[in-house]
C-alpha cells in the first residue's frame, strides 16, 4: 500500500488545503524542521522512523505501522530521525538534527559518547538532599546549552526536606535563563508543573544520577508504570541504576519523554559555547584582561581577579569555571588529537590497499 505523506512536507503552493496529518509521526516528534530535508518520493520510499532505544545489539525504530530493530551505527542515538531503507536497514539515511546532547566517553578512551538527539527541553534533575551538587548542575547546564537545548531544573524529594529554599536559591543562582522548579515526583506535580514543556510533538528528556526520580517522574507524566523503579540508598542517598538503557517513551497526548540511565562521570567536550553561557558574567570580564590567554590565576591586568578583590564574584564559582574551561579545552584538544591520527591511518590503509591492488 502506498502511504500519502505529503501532509508531513512543507507547503509549496499558496491556497493548498492540507491533507490529514498521519498521528503517530507527530506523535513521535516529527516537525517541519524534518520535513523540509527529504522529498515526497524518499518519505514514501523510506518512511521516517525515530530511535526510540538503544540496546548494544541494535537500535528500535518506530514509524508509521513500523516497529523494528535496525543494525547499531556509532553516528546515531535516542531520538535521531532516519529514513528506513527496508532492504538495506545499516544504509538508512541519518536526517540533520535539531540538537545533539554530548559527552566525552566514560575511561581512556577519547571518543564522543552521543547521549540524545533532537531534544527540545531537558530537565536536569536532583533531589533536595545529599545528592545535590551545584558543580553537577553546571555541567549538565552548560551540556544543555552547548546542545541548544532549553534547560530547566528540578528539585525532587522536595516533600522529604524541611526547607527546600537553600537548594532552590543555590540552583537559581547557577544562571538567570534556567527555570527551578521543587515538586513531589510521586504526586500529580508533574503533570502540572511541567505541562507547559510537555506539549504534544515535543521530546524532553530527564537527565540526573541515578536515584533522583527520572524513572518516576517519567511514569508520572505517562500515567503508568513504563520504567522501572528503585529506592536509594538511605545511609549515603546514592541510587541504584535502574534504567539500563537510553529509551524514548511516548505520552498519550503526543509528548516523547526520554528516560535516561544515571551518569555517574559528566565529562564536557567540545562545549565551550555552553560554559561561556552558563559563566556569561565572568565570559564577559575575561575580555577585559590585558592577555589574551589570561589564566585568571596571578597575571597582571587581570579584571577576573580584580573583580574577586572587589568582592564582585565568588572565588568557588570562579574556581568551578576554571575547572571546566580547562576540562573542556584539554578534552576537545585530545579529541581533536585522535580524529587526526584516525584520518592519518585511514589513509594509510588506502594507500596499502591501493598498493596491494597494483
Amino acid at each position: 500500500m502506498t502511504r500519502d505523506y505529503s501532509a508531513f512536507l512543507p507547503s509549496t503552493a499558496k491556497g493548498e488545503i492540507p491533507k490529514p496529518p498521519v498521528p503517530v509521526l507527530q506523535n513521535l516528534g516529527w516537525q517541519n524542521f524534518f520535513a523540509q530535508q527529504i522529498s515526497i518520493d524518499e518519505m514514501t520510499g523510506t518512511p521516517p522512523v525515530r530511535i526510540t532505544e538503544v540496546h548494544r545489539s541494535g537500535l528500535r525504530v518506530l514509524g508509521d505501522d513500523i516497529d523494528t530493530m535496525v543494525p547499531p551505527r556509532a553516528d546515531a542515538t535516542v531520538g535521531d530521525w532516519l529514513l528506513l531503507n527496508h532492504e538495506l536497514p545499516s544504509s538508512s539515511r541519518l536526517l540533520e538534527r535539531k540538537s545533539l546532547i554530548k559527552r566525552r566517553a566514560a575511561g581512556h578512551d577519547r571518543s564522543i559518547q552521543l547521549i540524545a538527539a533532537n531534544i527540545d527541553t531537558a530537565f536536569i534533575v536532583t533531589s533536595c538532599n545529599l545528592d545535590f551538587n551545584v558543580a553537577r548542575l553546571e555541567r549538565y547546564v552548560a551540556l544543555a546549552f552547548d546542545a541548544g537545548v532549553t534547560p530547566v531544573i528540578l528539585l525532587t524529594k522536595a516533600d522529604l526536606c524541611e526547607d527546600p529554599s537553600t537548594y532552590v536559591t543555590d540552583a537559581e543562582a547557577i544562571s538567570d535563563d534556567v527555570a527551578v522548579l521543587t515538586l513531589n515526583a510521586k504526586s500529580d506535580e508533574p503533570k502540572t508543573k511541567l505541562a507547559s514543556w510537555c506539549k504534544p510533538g515535543q521530546t524532553i528528556a530527564f537527565l540526573g544520577s541515578s536515584g533522583v526520580g527520572k524513572s518516576t517522574l517519567t511514569n508520572a507524566l505517562s500515567v503508568s508504570e513504563v520504567a522501572a523503579t528503585q529506592s536509594i540508598r538511605e545511609d549515603d542517598a546514592k541510587g541504584r541504576h535502574t534504567t539500563s538503557h537510553r529509551q524514548l517513551h511516548i505520552l498519550p497526548n503526543g509528548c516523547a519523554v526520554l528516560d535516561t540511565p544515571g551518569v555517574r562521570e559528566l565529562q564536557l567536550t567540545e562545549a565551550e559555547a555552553g560554559v561561556a553561557e552558563v559563566f556569561s558574567d565572568l565570559d564577559a570580564l575575561s575580555l577585559e584582561c590585558r592577555f589574551n590567554n589570561c589564566t585568571h590565576v596571578s597575571e597582571p591586568g587581570c579584571a577576573v581577579q580584580a573583580a574577586l578583590k572587589s568582592g564582585a564574584i565568588d572565588e568557588a564559582r570562579l574556581t568551578r569555571w576554571r575547572k571546566l574551561v580547562a576540562e573542556d579545552q584539554h578534552n576537545t584538544a585530545s579529541l581533536a588529537q585522535r580524529r587526526s591520527k584516525d584520518k592519518a591511518f585511514g589513509k594509510l590503509i588506502k594507500q596499502a590497499k591501493k598498493h596491494k591492488a597494483r
